[in-house]
């Protein structure tokens, strides 16, 4: 079956070149215009259909990266996603080096349960075993951000947190060179320079970034250095078709402060007792995109992408309440534990929709087939040196030392008919093959592990979508989505964990029921109703061997529901009274309410098995609300947000305080951020950004790995003011 797929998308590859090869002919040069974008009227959700994706009956959202409305050169996701309602945004420090979003009640941590895509490839270091997202790009170089929820599973595979994809910035068609360049300065010796050029020569257009950052940090010992590096270039071998070759990377140095007690964060939240942690991602992904149009009616797109890096982390291993400082025994600090991981991945997709005529209507079938093979190698627990630099050299060797593979086969189909000219039925479904193989050694090397398992998973789902007039629509999708078992759900950690051989699958499906659209250009909304069953979430029970012993059993501990109200609403509070202004004062709220709660389960607790039953979701807060009034004139554009997230639970037993910091209440918080952006002289810009205005104490997670364990603490107030060119 492995070759059978291999040849398919060959196949479907070498068809499109070869058509188009044929289909070559001379035609005339022809100048194409760049669309003439107004930033203030632009659309809110994806079309019915784009290229060779269909997003009819769909909860989806775009988020254009303007600046003045968001802090783009210090990657603050919180205002980069600040019009999307229900994202829950995780802050592991003020950098901005991290992804870390979620929805409806799913794990945050580095975005691991949300299907991360640039240019619509996965970013994600390893799809099926490790799906973290260590990869970053500079905020500054997003074009539009495209966000897809629950029903996203059929068209691009597992995730319970949705899809979204970070669209880079396109060149300037009209110019052979262009050049856009800004250099940012702000608190705690932050600094940041974004440089890109682009244009087009002939039949080849180009775009390519470099971006570098660097600063203290906000508390001590939180000093970070990063770069990032990307270049399309593009070939349009004739009217219908294209290939793209472009290559990302990142990579960054952080210094890791680690987490505090209660105690520690009720003294102050600006200190560390950690400064020898270090923290190194180092991300690199080539790949290919063929697009090509056999007619006005027929889109084919290949995409292959290929990633490979290494997760590299250094630290001191210890409860947040002992100091790293000198060992009086030894006379040197204590010795450090390396972990590295190392990721080699290949994905291929292909896609091909074809509209036809059906009834006097125009209906589409979109389907594609995906094969990847993800190899990661994983080398924890090494003793490392007594040093304070970053340094990742061993002076005794890995306690940990495995290969985890992964094959994955999909095949997915979804059609758009159109029953009336205002009412469309979207059925479809996936079949996921995966084959997951773990060989090595943990526990300092006395424990084998030789594990391999297949599943198929299929997948169905189906939209409706009502045009209730010119401007507004009702949508509603059910749909099936799952969360393959990540590696550590069956490897042992030590030699009291007992990992559950038949472990499965998280299960479930999404519902989303909204109604969408605007008035004039003077009021816009998107409503829905939503609810995710959640089954299987994988935990930890305590059992008993057949001689009375206990131990841990890792398994899958139980079922959850999230289900509530997403809102978006913004109102033109000039233009409502004036229609032909030139200016705009802007405000919108996005209100988002979840219930998140376990209907069955158990999980362990201090030995003692703890009924689940009622608990609130791990990470989600009821409440999440977020009021912007965002001023358009001309050069001018300034936002002032306002941002409230209430208490949630750092773990699914709900606990209210734990000594180490480690588990407990995340309370609510409320922050203020400014930003503000005025052009001049035509070609230069000069923005400025403060964050947390009121100086506001809070912390958004707690944890009990790296870097913590412990409280998190949120940065205080900061800014930064950036110059920039664009010819």
């Amino acid at each position: 079956m492995k070759h059978l797929y291999k040849m398919l998308l060959f196949g479907l590859f070498s068809i499109g070149v070869s058509y188009a090869q044929a289909q070559q002919k001379a035609v005339k040069d022809t100048v194409k215009l760049d669309s003439v974008i107004i930033k203030e009227g632009r659309s809110k959700h994806l079309p019915d259909q784009s290229g060779t994706y269909l997003f009819s009956g769909k909860k989806t959202n775009i988020i254009y990266s303007d600046p003045g409305k968001a802090n783009l050169s210090g990657n603050v996701a919180r205002t980069l996603f600040s019009q999307i309602p229900g994202i829950n945004v995780w802050e592991m420090d003020g950098a901005g080096l991290q992804l870390n979003i979620g929805t409806r009640g799913t794990d945050m941590h580095r975005s691991i349960e949300t299907n991360i895509r640039q240019n619509g490839y996965n970013t994600n270091s390893d799809v099926f075993g490790y799906p973290e997202n260590h990869y970053n790009m500079p905020f500054q170089a997003i074009g539009e951000v495209q966000v897809l929820r629950g029903s996203s599973a059929l068209q691009f595979g597992s995730q319970f947190g949705g899809m979204v994809n970070f669209k880079i910035k396109e060149p300037d068609t009209t110019k052979t060179f262009g050049l856009e360049s800004e250099q940012t300065v702000g608190s705690n010796r932050f600094f940041n320079t974004y440089n890109a050029i682009g244009g087009k020569v002939g039949k080849i257009s180009y775009y390519a970034y470099f971006d570098a950052r660097s600063g203290d940090g906000w508390r001590p010992d939180a000093a970070f250095n990063y770069h990032a590096f990307y270049a399309n270039i593009k070939y349009q071998f004739n009217n219908k078709g294209s290939l793209s070759f472009q290559f990302s990377r990142s990579d960054y140095v952080q210094q890791i402060a680690g987490g505090l007690t209660d105690a520690q964060y009720a003294v102050t939240s600006r200190q560390s007792n950690r400064f020898r942690n270090f923290f190194n991602p180092v991300i690199n992904i080539p790949a290919l995109l063929l697009n090509y149009n056999f007619s006005p009616k027929t889109k084919l797109e290949v995409i292959s992408h290929f990633l490979g890096g290494q997760r590299n982390s250094v630290q001191f291993i210890a409860p947040s309440s002992v100091n790293d400082t000198l060992n009086t025994t030894l006379k040197t600090f204590n010795p450090r534990q390396v972990d590295r991981d190392y990721y080699t991945s290949f994905t291929t997709e292909a896609r091909l929709a074809h509209s036809y005529n059906l009834g006097g209507l125009t209906s589409t079938l979109s389907t594609g087939v995906r094969y990847s093979n993800t190899l990661t190698k994983r080398r924890q627990k090494g003793v490392g040196t007594t040093a304070t630099n970053f340094d990742l050299s061993l002076v005794k060797d890995y306690g940990i030392d495995l290969h985890l593979q992964t094959d994955n086969y999909a095949v997915f189909a979804e059609n758009l008919f159109r029953i009336t000219h205002k009412l469309s039925f979207t059925p479809g479904a996936r079949i996921e093959v995966i084959k997951s193989s773990l060989t090595g050694v943990v526990n300092n090397r006395t424990t084998n592990v030789d594990y391999h398992q297949s599943r198929n998973l299929p997948l169905f789902g189906a939209g409706l979508q009502y045009q209730v007039n010119n401007s507004s629509q009702l949508y509603g999708n059910i749909s099936q989505a799952y969360r393959p078992y990540i590696y550590a759900a069956v490897t042992p950690a030590d030699q009291l964990t007992i990992v559950d051989p038949n472990m499965k699958d998280s299960r479930g499906y999404d519902i989303d029921l909204g109604y969408r659209g605007h008035i004039r250009q003077v009021f816009t909304f998107d409503i829905n109703a939503f609810y995710v069953q959640y089954k299987n979430r994988a935990g930890t029970l305590t059992v008993q061997d057949g001689g009375g012993a206990n131990h841990l059993y890792l398994t899958n501990i139980g079922n959850a529901v999230a289900k509530g109200v997403e809102a978006y609403t913004e109102v033109s509070l000039l233009r409502s009274f004036n229609p032909q202004s030139g200016s705009d004062i802007r405000l919108f709220n996005t209100l988002a309410y979840t219930n998140g709660r376990y209907k069955t389960g158990s999980i362990n607790v201090s030995g003692i098995n703890n009924s689940l039953v009622g608990h609130q979701i791990e990470g989600t807060p009821t409440w999440t609300n977020r009021t912007g009034l965002t001023y358009l004139s001309g050069a001018v554009t300034g936002t002032v947000l306002l941002s409230y997230v209430g208490k949630n639970f750092s773990d699914a037993n709900n606990t209210i305080f734990n000594p180490t910091g480690a588990s407990g209440t995340v309370l609510a918080y409320k922050l203020v951020d400014v930003a503000f952006n005025y052009r001049f002289l035509k070609n230069y810009h000069v923005n400025f950004n403060i964050n947390n205005l009121l100086n506001e104490k809070y912390f958004t997670r707690r944890i009990n790995m790296y870097p913590g364990p412990g409280i998190l603490p949120g940065d205080g107030i900061t800014f930064n003011v950036g110059l920039g060119i664009k010819i």
